[in-house]
This record gives structure tokens, C-alpha cells and sequence, in this order.
């Protein structure tokens, strides 16, 4: 048996865990820079909120409406994502971090009869101990883990764990889930699906396997139909798989100088290489894409996407960002206002072996940048994200004073020198996580490394 662990509305639960005056209130989290709505309650999506609202279209919207905002914070979510992961690791035989708020669970060596039980035993734990509602799904194999977990989130009385042992409970199961709710189903399948007729996953399981064949000669999704079939179809290292890894962000305001969007496209691109070394993986492929804002009609638009292959796949900080800036040079037009940019790795495999190119670096220069990687990923961990950073990720503060400023400062007589001192330039660096806009950040109540005292 498999279960799968899904933290209920996780971004709002974190906020609610330190605020138990929320409860009962409408909450909503916004995305990066305050964008718009990525998070929200039962009770924000009972008043009609939609995934996707712009923030600032909220009172528009709802006039008068008493509606708890908060900006994405980042560290308290995976601070608290992290001590329900670590009670999941000392609860089940085995598990796989599927997302943020997932957790896959191999069940091997619990007996059948008591899983119930142990579900609902998992979730007292974690309400417990955490503070955070989770619901458990319980199948024969992932995809109808997932259908089970989004029943016991919707419907009180399965207790908060659902599970689907056996035929009449998987066909009760499949004729309510939705075709674009299935896991393994993307937009294009669903809406070709819905247009032959398949409305639920029970219509889409009782088509005949050739009939799947022919229609879509799809290995992912001959599996999910095999899956919602009860056959248990998708391999386990399949979902550690990743085809492409993607960072990217809406700019707070808009952008037209190229210096500007290298220190964005650096930080994007440093972090897609912070995860392939997570996953102890390299890639091939860096892509940029840059686009202005599609809602100002009143200014000219731009969009753009373009890639290099490197030489020797790599997860190198120092290689993927150069990589990245050079694309970012090729695809920058003067004279439009850029509100977007993003960067892609692709062509991802596992970081050893690596076949190096003839003419890229040596084998000594590999492990130097390995190592490099390896020492500031450590530092980084121990006292905090961005604690050492490359220099092109650093953002230069907006109040620095000019150099002419400057001079006539340092010309007035009455400056002493200690006065002086603290005219001369200070071009102050900033962190990517203080340059996005948030205005509605909640403290963040963990402790962190720094925090500590250090005793002599």
C-alpha cells in the first residue's frame, strides 16, 4: 500500500499556526511581490476567491470584507513543512518528498487492517505537535493515493484519512473525482479527454487499454489509466525525475536596464542550480525567457526565449549563471519596460558520471567549483540563504548618493572629518529575498543560527 500525506490550504495553515485569531477568517497568501492570490482558506474560497486574483482587484471585488492578507514568507513555510516531514520519516517504513506540502509514503510491513487507524493516529500527531491539519490518503498504488487524500481533505467523515482498498470504493472514488483533478493528467489531456466524453476518472477507466493506446500513445498516460485501474504502474523513481527545473518572478515595478535584470536573471539562475545539487543532479540546457507587462496595453510589448547547451552539464553556481547572462544579452531589447524574467534548466541527469567535453575545463577545475559549491552550500545552511552570495546577485541599495552630491558635501566646510567619512559613496549590496516586494510579510517567529548567542 501507498499513502500519500497533503498539508491542508500548507501556506495559510503556516500563517494560522502563530495567528489561532485567524481562525475562521478569511486568509489569503499572495505570490512573489505581492502578485496575486496563491493561497487562500476554506472561508476566502467559500466567499468566491479565486486562485489567481490580483491582489490589488481583492477590494474591488469585495468591498468591505473583512480578508486576512499575507506575503509569501518562504523560511517559515519550509521551517514548518520541515518538522511534519520529520514526523512522517519516523512514522512510516519509507517516504519521498514529493513537493512542499507532499509527502509519498511506502507502507510495506504495516498490516492492512490497521492503516486506518494509523492515518488518522498521523494527523492527531501532526495537529499535535506542529499545529498544522494534514489529510492522508491510503491506495494500492500513488495516483488513487492522491484521489483518496483530496476525499479525506473535502469530506469531515472520513476523519481526515481516506483509503481505498478494494473495487467498489476505487469506482465510488473515480466517479467523483473530476478527469483534471487526476494526478499524471495535464490542461491539453483533460480538455482532449472532456471533448471524447471521459467527464469523470471513472469514464476515462473504463475504456479499453488499446483504446488509450491509439488515442494518445503516451507512456504517462497509459500508466495513470492503469493506475486508476488498480494496478500499481508508475515506478518510484519516477517521481525524483525531473525534466526541467524553472525559477522565476514578476519584477516589483518595471525594469528597462539590462545591469538591473542581470542581477535578477543571476539570482534565478543561482537558484535552479542550488537545486539540481539538492537532487544530485546536472544539467545540459540554460534557458532565459523576458516579457514586458501584457496587461499595459498603452506600452510596447516584448517576449522572448532563448538557450545555450553547455559544454559539460554542470550544477555549478558560477557556470549556470554565466551561462544564463549570456542569454540574457542576446534576447534584451532597448527600449521596453520588462516585467518578468525566468530562467530554465533542462536536459537534467544524475551528477555522476559526467561525460566532460574535450575542450571545456579539466578535471582539476571541475572539482574546484565542485568543492566551491559544496563549501558556500554548507555556509549557507548553517547560518542562513544568502549568506554568501556571487557578486551578481547583489542588488546596489537605491539610496546611494550621486557623485556630485558627494562633492558637495565634501566641499562645505563645515563637514568635520568623521563627517566626511560617511559621505563618501556606500554602495550598500542587497539580498535577493529583501528585493521582493512584501508588503504584508508576516514575522517570522523561527530560530535561526544567527539568532543564537555565542558563549565565550
Amino acid at each position: 500500500m501507498y499513502g500519500i500525506a497533503d498539508l491542508d490550504n500548507c501556506y495559510v495553515s503556516c500563517e494560522r499556526v502563530f495567528r489561532p485569531d485567524l481562525k475562521g477568517v478569511p486568509v489569503v497568501v499572495l505570490s512573489n511581490n505581492d502578485g496575486c492570490v496563491v493561497a487562500r482558506s476554506n472561508e476566502a474560497k467559500a466567499m468566491g476567491i479565486k486562485e489567481g486574483t490580483p491582489y490589488f482587484q481583492l477590494e474591488q471585488q469585495f468591498p468591505g470584507q473583512k480578508i486576512a492578507v499575507f506575503s509569501s514568507n518562504y523560511e517559515l513555510y519550509g521551517e514548518l513543512t520541515g518538522r511534519v516531514v520529520s514526523i512522517i520519516r519516523q512514522e512510516t517504513p519509507a517516504y519521498f518528498r514529493y513537493s512542499i506540502d507532499e509527502c509519498f509514503m511506502y507502507l510495506d510491513g504495516i498490516e492492512l487492517d490497521h492503516l486506518q487507524k494509523w492515518g488518522e493516529n498521523l494527523h492527531k500527531r501532526v495537529k499535535r505537535e506542529v499545529g498544522m491539519p494534514i489529510s492522508i490518503g491510503l491506495a494500492p498504488n500513488k495516483t488513487l493515493a492522491k484521489i483518496a487524500s483530496k476525499l479525506a481533505k473535502k469530506y469531515e467523515a472520513y476523519k481526515h484519512c481516506c483509503m481505498i482498498d478494494n473495487d467498489y470504493k476505487r469506482e465510488r472514488a473515480l466517479q467523483w473525482c473530476p478527469i483534471e483533478d487526476v494526478w499524471g493528467i495535464g490542461r491539453r489531456y483533460a480538455a482532449k479527454l472532456q471533448a471524447l466524453g471521459c467527464r469523470t476518472a471513472l469514464d476515462f477507466a473504463k475504456h479499453h487499454k488499446d483504446w488509450v493506446h491509439l488515442t494518445f500513445n503516451n507512456i504517462n498516460i497509459v500508466r495513470t489509466w492503469q493506475e486508476l485501474n488498480g494496478e500499481d504502474a508508475v515506478p518510484n523513481e519516477q517521481l525524483a525525475k525531473k525534466k526541467s527545473i524553472c525559477t522565476s518572478r514578476s519584477f516589483n515595478g518595471m525594469i528597462s536596464d539590462i545591469d538591473n535584470l542581470k542581477t535578477h536573471v543571476s539570482n534565478y539562475a543561482a537558484r535552479c542550480a542550488e537545486k539540481l545539487r539538492q537532487q544530485n543532479t546536472v544539467a545540459s540546457i540554460v534557458g532565459v525567457f523576458l516579457n514586458t507587462n501584457a496587461f499595459r496595453e498603452d506600452l510596447a510589448q516584448y517576449w522572448n526565449y532563448q538557450e545555450t547547451r553547455l559544454l559539460t552539464p554542470s550544477s555549478s553556481t558560477m557556470s549556470i549563471v554565466k551561462a544564463a547572462n549570456s542569454v540574457l544579452e542576446q534576447i534584451y531589447r532597448q527600449g521596453y519596460q520588462y516585467k518578468k524574467a525566468g530562467v530554465i534548466v533542462m536536459g537534467i541527469g544524475p551528477d555522476s558520471p559526467i561525460q566532460q567535453d574535450l575542450f571545456d575545463i579539466n578535471a582539476e577545475q571541475f572539482q574546484k567549483m565542485k568543492r566551491l559549491d559544496e563549501v558556500v552550500d554548507r555556509i549557507n545552511r548553517l547560518h542562513g540563504s544568502e549568506t554568501i552570495v556571487l557578486g551578481s546577485q547583489q542588488y546596489i541599495s537605491k539610496k546611494v548618493m550621486g557623485k556630485a552630491a558627494i562633492e558637495r558635501e565634501q566641499n562645505q566646510a563645515c563637514l568635520n572629518s568623521a563627517e566626511r567619512e560617511q559621505a563618501r559613496t556606500k554602495f550598500k549590496a542587497d539580498v535577493f529575498a529583501n528585493a521582493i516586494k512584501h508588503d504584508h510579510k508576516s514575522p517570522n517567529p523561527t530560530t535561526r543560527w544567527s539568532d543564537i548567542i555565542k558563549l565565550k
